[in-house]
């Protein structure tokens, strides 16, 4: 069968491949056309099946209100581009991975045109926009869920699912990084053997510029006291961005970015400073203490202020419905009060332990492995 899949950001690029994984494992005659990144690509050169790679999603990641609306034409444009690729293309079902603002517009333009529609990953409707349930219902011809607090939602709005578990667990366990010793990884990229602190500013230009300059103002205040002035900074890198994406021009010999291994810099690291997303869901599973930072443009935080109807931003404290960890938002996105928080996790051993058992039980309630293979196999039977 063919398959056309579109994944928007890294999250789903991590998604999105290992999908692929289980669908070329399961249906010998898989023909993947695909957006998203290299981890989906690198799937498809062990394959070689198909067309492969359409568009990378770094090219045209874009978040927020005020930033959708400066680069409206350009989306306009990826939007035209991909309809036209699928009706072109003819698959048999078309595959949206997350994504939302992208992925509802292709959802209904390819419902009309007669293509079959399924969701991974499910839009947040039950945190915000809950209105687009109706095109869910109207446009998607099945939905794949992926937390379990989603489930009792999805029924109470009568929208069909299927929840197979939690695919990051997969990507996280199987992950190679994670066996590897610590001095080994600090060999590997070259790192001077001292403690550390992770520094993950996301993968969109737009929140990397941001954010590490308020990291990178953090970093000088705790290497500028003497009871923290052994310890390093390391950014977890995103593939495809260089030195420069990151406020690196001073050359503070204090910070290092690691590109492509953003596991490894989770789990060796003494603690992390994270961007809200997919990354500290991920630290929670690799059991890396952490605080999240937030901080957009004034009209997408106060817009977001108005339509939210969740508690918390974090994918692992919405999933045990606490707070594990402390999130700091616009105005309290500061480097002072990252400082301070860093400084808490690192000095108060039971603020460290309660927040470890709470990471356990994050992981009880996601379910165990084999989810991305599971759903892969669904999706074929839907489909037959």
């Amino acid at each position: 069968m063919r398959y056309y899949l579109i994944a928007g950001e890294a999250s789903g690029d991590l998604h999105g491949s290992n999908l692929m994984r289980g669908l070329y494992a399961r249906d010998p005659e898989a023909d993947i056309r695909f957006w998203g990144g290299g981890l989906m690509d690198a799937v498809f050169r062990e394959h070689q099946q198909g067309v492969g790679l359409v568009k990378d999603y770094r090219d045209g990641a874009v978040m927020g209100i005020w930033e959708v609306f400066v680069q409206a034409r350009k989306l306009l444009d990826r939007v035209r581009f991909c309809e036209e690729d699928i009706v072109s293309w003819k698959p048999d079902v078309v595959v949206l991975i997350d994504y939302p603002g992208f992925n509802f517009r292709i959802a209904g333009f390819a419902h009309k045109a007669g293509y079959r529609v399924f969701w991974y990953i499910a839009p947040k409707v039950w945190a915000s926009r809950e209105r687009r349930i109706r095109k869910l219902k109207a446009f998607v011809d099945r939905l794949f869920i992926v937390f379990p607090f989603e489930m009792d939602y999805f029924r109470r709005k009568g929208v069909d699912f299927i929840y197979k578990g939690n695919p990051l667990i997969d990507a996280v366990d199987g992950a190679p990084s994670l066996q590897e010793s610590r001095n080994s990884f600090l060999t590997h990229h070259g790192l001077p053997d001292k403690p550390y602190i992770a520094l993950l500013a996301g993968s969109r230009s737009g929140e990397i510029k941001t954010m590490m300059p308020v990291f990178m103002e953090m970093a000088r205040k705790l290497h500028g006291m003497p009871e923290y002035s052994d310890y390093q900074f390391v950014i977890a890198a995103a593939p495809g961005r260089v030195r420069e994406d990151y406020d690196l021009a001073g050359n503070e010999s204090f910070v290092h970015p690691v590109f492509g291994d953003t596991y490894g810099v989770l789990r060796h690291a003494e603690a992390a400073v994270i961007n809200s997303g997919t990354a500290s869901l991920e630290a929670a599973l690799i059991g890396t203490p952490q605080v999240v930072g937030y901080k957009t443009a004034w009209l997408t935080y106060l817009v977001g202020r108005a339509i939210l109807k969740i508690k918390f931003i974090s994918l692992a404290n919405l999933t045990i419905d606490r707070p594990a960890f402390k999130e700091l938002l616009q105005n309290y996105f500061t480097p002072e009060n990252l400082a301070v928080e860093v400084r808490r996790l690192l000095e108060d051993d039971n603020y460290r332990t309660r927040m470890l058992a709470d990471y356990d039980e994050v992981r009880e309630r996601l379910g165990g492995t084999g989810a991305s293979d599971a759903v892969a196999e669904a999706m074929i039977k839907e489909l037959q």
